[in-house]
């Protein structure tokens, strides 16, 4: 757990995971998914999927804060307002250097802490299958959850004194695998692998049942099949 004064965002955790999770400027996130809700709810869904991912990371058991990397000053501060702390993405060199420069940060202010990396992107995010997923990572060094098409990554998890190494974007899973990493294969993880990128993916998460944030963008969108 944190020290040096700071606060844990979870008001009731009983686990020792801090969670990073990466966010790129809303003008600039989600491009793929535009093509099936328009440009303009495209960057407001970016940061209601952000939203309820946070939101359910905080309402989980087993996590003691999360830290959002992020250079939008509206989705940082929004997500601040949810108990997320939040942290400017520094390196300005990608994906996986804002998840090392995330992890460091936690590191430098909790001790050498377990972390995990989650996406942004899982509005259908269950509290009670992420806790399932950060159960079975305690047991290893290294571990992480594929995406529902089984080519990326939603989750990598780190023990106290193993780097992160993640290899996130495109073929993420097979990387990992070969990293050394121990896949957490459990059934029942639909909405830890659920990340939306495209229309059809956010289908499928509406189909799982999406966060408030979410839903209440969502609600008269019947997204267009990806062409």
């Amino acid at each position: 757990m944190c020290t040096e004064g700071e606060i844990a965002t979870n008001t009731d955790p009983t686990g020792l995971w801090s969670l990073v999770v990466p966010l790129k400027p809303l003008a600039r996130a989600k491009s793929r998914l535009g093509r099936a809700v328009g440009g303009d709810l495209r960057p407001r869904l970016a940061l209601a999927f952000a939203q309820d991912t946070v939101s359910a990371a905080l309402s989980c058991g087993a996590v003691v804060d999360v830290v959002v990397v992020t250079d939008d000053p509206v989705a940082g501060a929004a997500l601040a307002a949810l108990g997320a702390r939040t942290v400017a993405d520094t390196p300005a060199a990608g994906l996986n250097a804002a998840l090392e420069h995330g992890v460091r940060w936690v590191r430098a202010r909790c001790g050498d802490a377990a972390v995990a990396v989650l996406n942004a992107d899982l509005p259908a995010l269950r509290p009670d299958e992420l806790n399932r997923v950060l159960e079975f990572s305690a047991e290893f060094p290294r571990a992480f959850v594929g995406d529902a098409q089984g080519i990326g990554t939603t989750f990598l998890s780190a023990a106290p004194g193993v780097d992160l190494r993640p290899a996130f974007g495109g073929a993420s899973r097979a990387r990992h695998l070969a990293s050394g990493a121990v896949e957490v294969a459990l059934p029942g993880l639909d909405s830890v692998r659920r990340d939306v990128d495209t229309g059809d993916d956010l289908g499928a998460a509406l189909a799982l049942g999406v966060g408030r944030f979410t839903a209440g963008l969502t609600a008269p969108v019947m997204p267009a099949a990806d062409r």
